[in-house]
């Protein structure tokens, strides 16, 4: 049996993962509208050898513009001029199934699968913010459960639009003219709650068979979406316990699919701080930490939580009675909390803590502290792999890359070059079956 290999991606939050990242000397402060940024960043990652590369997205101004970078150009698109300027690094975007339909995002992906020789994942969301409601004609989020029902539909879609052309559909006989097997492309005739699309694709089979399926959410309808669906899944734990707790649930979720407990793998979320000495980084802690106002960050830990700023007590712990969000985003939710209460910290300890981040755990160290770290929780199976963010980037990536990287690869633990040409490749998962497929044979 071979050995785990470790797997990282790197998240690229426009100037990095501090708010206060394109304040720093060296940083670019239009570098999430420049699209050479991203180039520079996934170039970077690839010589580091990284799993991928992967975007967020916001349809809409949910934060503070006034004071930080948002994530506004669309993943695909940036994507897709990535994957002209590298060559092997995956790209793993996210597209909203509560604001999108399934015909158009099946295509966007089997598209950026076959410009980049199949390299694209699809990171799997639902939208619960009021500001992305109202630029799509609500007044108010769609409730969770809808949303969640909607996603599991939508992937089901977009699944049987990658598998409806079988993989000898395409003929291109020049001698014969015979350009397409029409007896090999199939209708899906889908009808269900949400959806009616009948198809079939108007693309082949990706090279992939599937764009690999990413999915990041911790509520139960969350995690019942990934169990079903999910290739990888991104989360969001503070402690190796949770992390630990996490990924044996998910697991247990996908023997009830009928999936291999090993088919999904957990990537964890890490904000990482690094210094050639703990003083050092530390230090650069600190100086990330006061460039960001604290109203700001007692304004956004209100946002996370869904409460009332103003029962917010800087000196004291959180209320005991916040309630879980009736329609709003349960991943970030509760890590905060679990945060805050497993540390007993006040409010502006938790705002410290959080480092300007959402939830996210943050590592502040060496590069052999970091390396120690990631071994630990991946050794252990607390995670498969994380999804980096760097404090600052580039430079955060660059020093991650440069110090980092090679304690891992000394370890046995990490790549020293890249085997394959496909995200599945360096993921190690399989090419999904083709049903039609078997029911030729």
């Amino acid at each position: 049996m071979s050995r785990r290999q470790l797997h990282l991606n790197i998240n690229i939050l426009h100037s990095g993962f501090s708010p206060a990242a394109w304040r720093m000397e060296g940083s670019d402060p239009r570098a999430s509208f420049d699209i050479n940024h991203y180039i520079k960043v996934a170039g970077i990652a690839e010589r580091g050898t990284f799993d991928a590369v992967f975007l967020a997205d916001q349809a809409a101004i949910s934060d503070r513009i006034d004071f930080r970078p948002l994530t506004s150009l669309e993943p695909t698109i940036v994507l897709a001029i990535v994957a002209a300027s590298t060559e092997r690094i995956g790209l793993i975007g996210t597209a909203s199934t509560t604001y999108n339909e399934p015909y158009n995002i099946a295509r966007r992906f089997a598209t950026l699968d076959h410009a980049s020789g199949g390299r694209a994942g699809w990171n799997i969301v639902t939208s619960a913010d009021l500001a992305q409601s109202r630029n799509f004609g609500l007044e108010k989020p769609v409730a969770h459960a809808s949303r969640y029902e909607r996603a599991g539909e939508f992937a089901a879609v977009v699944k049987a639009l990658w598998d409806s052309w079988e993989e000898e559909a395409f003929v291109g006989d020049v001698a014969t003219g015979r350009f397409v097997d029409p007896g090999r492309v199939h209708p899906i005739a889908h009808s269900g709650k949400h959806f009616s699309v009948h198809g079939p694709h108007n693309i082949p089979r990706p090279p992939q068979g599937h764009p690999v399926l990413v999915q990041a959410g911790g509520s139960d309808d969350g995690r019942a979406l990934a169990a079903e669906h999910a290739e990888a899944v991104f989360s969001a734990s503070q402690s190796f316990e949770e992390s630990l707790d996490y990924a044996r649930d998910l697991r247990r979720r996908a023997a009830r699919y009928g999936r291999s407990e090993n088919s999904i793998l957990v990537l964890a979320g890490l904000a990482t701080i690094i210094g050639s000495t703990e003083a050092e980084a530390r230090r650069r802690q600190e100086e990330l930490r006061d460039l960001i106002p604290l109203e700001y960050s007692l304004a956004r830990l209100a946002g996370i939580l869904q409460v009332d700023q103003k029962k917010l007590e800087l000196d004291k712990p959180l209320p005991e009675d916040i309630p879980l969000p009736a329609d709003g985003g349960h991943t970030f939710f509760h890590a905060t909390l679990a945060l805050a209460r497993r540390q007993g910290l006040t409010v502006r300890g938790l705002i410290r803590a959080l480092n300007g981040g959402t939830g996210h755990r943050t590592i502040v160290g060496t590069p052999a502290a970091i390396a120690d770290d990631i071994e630990t929780w991946f050794t252990a199976g607390a995670a498969d792999g994380f999804n980096l963010m760097p404090d600052v980037l580039p430079h955060g990536l660059e020093v991650f890359v440069d110090e980092v990287v090679p304690i891992l690869r000394r370890r046995g633990l990490f790549r020293h070059e890249y085997t394959g040409r496909t995200l599945r490749d360096h993921l190690g998962l399989t090419r999904p079956h083709n049903p039609y497929a078997t029911a030729a044979e």
